[in-house]
């Protein structure tokens, strides 16, 4: 009876045993979801070379071979900055791409809107924006995999053996402007002109881009065309990224001057209030609305701390960066867990003063005396389109700490800043 019991026993624990090995058995390849070692991941010397998922014992690389915390403190930073046009997106984006460790790309969904819905503007249309925030998201998770080959998918015309010069603002990323992706310039040119970098390097090349991608230790992507955080939450969460949100805001009113300088023809009639004082009855005013919904709700989300975001959410004025673009580019990184080179410093000090250069007067343009530029708008829209303004974004206005004027002689008092003094904490 003692023998029968202990027997029992031994084949209760077998069995345990002989099930826990078949789970780890089914479960290990197919839902692999820790970061897979290499050299980006887990500090490692070798390079990654096994497709993912595909790694057997004689490879070497499962999650258990080494410690979690090791993996985790090394892993890809996916950094995602979050704007819409005219509010300082590609100054934000630049000095991203400075940082020597980073693989950047400048607004890569802009060939998903041209392929989907090339008319698409400001819409609010539900199905428009299902399958434009749907495509936006698969595209977005590929490019942070280093697969540009899915690009390709939206690149027209279509790109012959992965090659093409067609991708949208190439010479605004640093590493699609160096070898091995383009061999013009050598490691000494260190600032590199975008209509430089368009003229001298050959079509791109696909996959000396993708390469080039895996390199870099990071990777960071410049979108204007979600429209707020909440629509990102798949992709926030998705356990195979390690995401870091900059969510980018600017003055409403700062923006709609900036883009009725910029955007002649979308903004004509906006221009011909500008100049007559008259609205005319057929503005259409969602060019304007459509941008403080989205803030509001957007910043509302973000601020509100869900779970989702935390350690992954960072708000940032850009009149805040304009005033003070060292310090607050330092805390940007500190959010980000990144050390700040001396190539950021440089392009820093190189961009935030005043310039004549031609490159200054570019619509899409870096160089600029960043903290005069920040409320510059005040003297070049007229009182009446700040006050509609005001009427209709005021809660952002409050929300974001700009303050409403309420006579001309106010507006045009440049030694009054409408910027308050707000601090946004990082969600860490």
């Amino acid at each position: 009876m003692q023998c029968s019991w202990k027997a029992v026993i031994l084949l209760a624990l077998a069995s345990i045993a002989i099930q826990y090995t078949a789970i780890r058995t089914l479960t290990s390849k197919p839902f692999q979801l820790c970061p897979l070692p290499s050299p980006q991941n887990c500090g490692l010397g070798g390079q990654e070379t096994d497709p993912p998922f595909e790694r057997g014992a004689a490879g070497g690389g499962g999650c258990d071979d080494y410690p979690y915390f090791s993996i985790n403190a090394t892993r890809k930073t996916h950094i995602l900055v979050l704007a819409t046009t005219r509010s300082g997106s590609s100054f934000v984006g630049q000095l991203l791409n400075q940082h020597q460790d980073v693989f950047y790309l400048f607004e890569p969904l802009y060939h998903v809107q041209t392929t989907l819905i090339p008319r698409l503007s400001h819409s609010r249309n539900a199905a428009d924006r299902r399958v434009m925030l749907g495509a936006s998201r698969d595209l977005l998770r590929s490019l942070y995999g280093c697969d540009l080959y899915f690009l390709e998918s939206y690149i027209k015309p279509a790109p012959a053996n992965h090659t093409t010069d067609k991708l949208f603002r190439r010479g605004a990323s640093r590493a699609l402007c160096q070898q091995p992706v383009c061999d013009a310039f050598g490691p000494a040119d260190v600032n590199v002109e975008e209509g430089d970098c368009v003229k001298k390097c050959a079509s791109l090349n696909m996959t000396l881009a993708t390469e080039a991608c895996r390199e870099k230790r990071h990777v960071a992507i410049k979108i204007v065309r979600v429209p707020e955080i909440g629509d990102l939450r798949a992709l926030v969460e998705d356990p195979r990224l390690n995401i870091k949100v900059i969510q980018l805001v600017r003055d409403p009113r700062g923006i709609l001057s900036s883009r009725i300088e910029t955007f002649r023809d979308t903004y004509r009639l906006w221009r011909i209030w500008r100049a007559t004082g008259r609205r005319p009855y057929n503005l259409d005013l969602s060019q304007l609305t459509v941008v403080c919904e989205d803030f509001l709700s957007s910043v509302s989300t973000g601020l509100s701390h869900p779970y989702w975001l935390k350690g992954k959410y960072m708000l940032v004025r850009y009149e805040d960066l304009a005033r003070n673009p060292l310090q607050k580019t330092k805390e940007i990184y500190d959010y980000l867990g990144l050390p700040m080179d001396k190539n950021v410093e440089d392009w820093i000090h190189a961009n935030t003063r005043g310039s004549n250069e031609p490159s200054a007067k570019h619509k899409f343009g870096t160089v600029r005396d960043s903290a005069a530029n920040a409320e510059s708008w005040r003297l070049k829209l007229s009182y009446d389109m700040v006050e509609y303004t005001q009427s209709v974004c005021q809660k952002v206005l409050h929300q974001l700490g700009y303050k409403a004027v309420k006579s001309v002689e106010e507006l045009k008092n440049m030694s009054l800043s409408l910027v308050q003094d707000k601090t946004f904490v990082p969600f860490l």
